[in-house]
């Protein structure tokens, strides 16, 4: 059902519940509830690094940095033909942000911004919402980046929602639905910080992450 009295706080119950918000399109002014069958997740200590994203990374000028331009992220991802950010979600994420529950992981190549992932954070759990890319690889060394902030900063669980070919490349797997609640509640018990980590570059994330793979 739609929700026309949707909030940020509502937002948050939400995803503590296992539930997340979406619009069928950017011009649908109506937000629905989603509760998948079987849910997409990002184990931790499984991301994927193929050897031709390993040698971009190692070479790459680009920066990554962590909320800086969070609206800049969002736009990138509803910038496509098809997208479930509506102007009433865009609005919940951006308050979400200011009152710190939302973030985002940026690729920077000088002064613009190149790719990037954003998401919500609720104890030790990263719900994953859209990533983006305007070079090649950009938003797989966004998730990467991502990956490997969370690790360093005590998170236990990413939840990519769905599971796309994309992100199954990239070492993502669905688990049913009881698994992924009985995952949630013990990421929400978990105490992690998003920041708390210094900020890695390029080269020292694909280092740790071949070192472990």
């Amino acid at each position: 059902m739609p929700d026309r009295t949707l909030t940020a706080e509502l937002l948050l119950q939400g995803y503590a519940s296992g539930i997340f918000p979406m619009a069928e399109s950017r011009d649908d002014p109506d937000v629905f509830w989603v509760d998948p069958r079987m849910r997409g997740i990002l184990p931790l200590d499984g991301f994927h690094i193929s050897r031709s994203l390993a040698r971009d990374m190692r070479r790459s000028p680009w920066i990554v940095r962590l909320n800086t331009d969070f609206s800049a992220v969002v736009d990138g991802c509803a910038d496509r033909a098809d997208t479930w950010i509506n102007d009433e979600i865009y609005t919940l994420y951006a308050e979400l942000h200011r009152k710190g529950f939302a973030h985002s992981v940026e690729i920077w190549d000088g002064h613009l911004l190149v790719g990037g992932v954003y998401g919500v954070t609720l104890g030790g759990a990263f719900f994953g919402e859209s990533m983006f890319s305007r070079r090649t690889n950009a938003s797989k060394m966004a998730l990467a980046a991502a990956v490997d902030h969370l690790v360093h900063s005590g998170f236990v669980l990413f939840d990519t929602q769905f599971l796309t070919p994309h992100l199954s490349s990239l070492g993502a797997i669905e688990i049913t639905r009881s698994a992924y609640h009985r995952k949630l509640r013990a990421a929400l018990d978990t105490s992690a910080h998003f920041g708390a980590a210094p900020l890695a570059t390029l080269q020292d994330i694909v280092q740790r992450m071949t070192q472990t793979s």
